[in-house]
C-alpha cells in the first residue's frame, strides 16, 4: 500500500481549512503524520513546575517557549515541551540551527522519545536534548549530535542536578521541584 507523504505547508493548510484541529496532537516526521498520546497528569504537573522554575532563572539574553512547533525541515516538525534559544533569534527564527536545548517530558512515550525522536533531533543537529520520565523523574541527557545519533548520553536520577551545557543558570534538580 502506498503512503501519502505530507509537508508542513500542507498540514498548515489543512488546519486552516478545518481538516485538522489547531490543537490536535500530531507531529510530522519525514512526511508521516504521527499522532501523539494524550498528556497525563504527571506530565502536566512536571511541565508546570519546570515552566515556573525556568521563568524565574532564564537570563535576559535567552528565551524559552513551551509546546511550540519546532520546524526541522519542510516535511518534519516536532512539538517539544520546551525549547531554549537566544532572545535575538525570536520565535520566528527558531529552528534546529538556533535551538540550544530541547526538553521532552514523557511517560507512556518515553521509549519513543529516547529512540525515534532522539535520533531525529540528532540528525538535525539539536545540540542538547533532555528526555524526562514524568513518573520516575529520571532524565536522559543527549549531547554531541551526529547523523548516526547522539554520541554522548547519560541517565540522571531525580536527586541529580541537571545542567544545560550552554547555560548553568538554568540548572534544575527535579527532586527539589514542587510537584503538587
Amino acid at each position: 500500500m502506498l503512503r501519502r507523504r505530507f509537508t508542513l505547508d500542507e498540514l498548515e493548510k489543512m488546519t486552516a481549512a478545518g481538516i485538522l484541529e489547531e490543537d490536535e496532537r500530531i507531529e510530522l516526521i519525514g512526511g508521516e503524520v504521527v499522532p501523539m498520546p494524550p498528556k497525563g497528569n504527571h506530565h502536566e504537573v512536571l511541565k508546570a513546575a519546570l515552566n515556573w522554575h525556568w521563568a524565574r532563572r532564564t537570563p535576559d539574553h535567552l528565551r524559552f517557549v513551551p509546546e511550540t512547533t519546532l520546524r526541522l525541515a519542510s516535511d518534519s516538525y516536532l512539538e517539544p515541551d520546551f525549547v531554549f534559544f537566544d532572545k535575538e533569534t525570536g520565535i520566528a527564527g527558531l529552528n534546529a540551527e538556533t535551538a540550544h536545548l530541547v526538553v521532552e517530558i514523557a511517560d507512556s512515550s518515553y521509549a519513543y522519545d529516547i529512540g525515534r525522536k532522539a535520533a531525529l533531533y540528532a540528525t538535525f543537529g539539536i545540540p542538547e536534548l533532555w528526555v524526562i520520565h514524568a513518573v520516575k523523574l529520571e532524565t536522559r541527557i543527549h549531547r554531541k549530535p551526529s547523523p548516526a545519533g547522539y554520541q554522548a548520553t547519560s541517565d540522571l536520577s531525580a536527586d541529580r542536578r541537571l545542567v544545560p551545557a550552554f547555560c548553568e543558570h538554568l540548572a534544575v534538580t527535579l527532586g527539589d521541584l514542587d510537584l503538587r
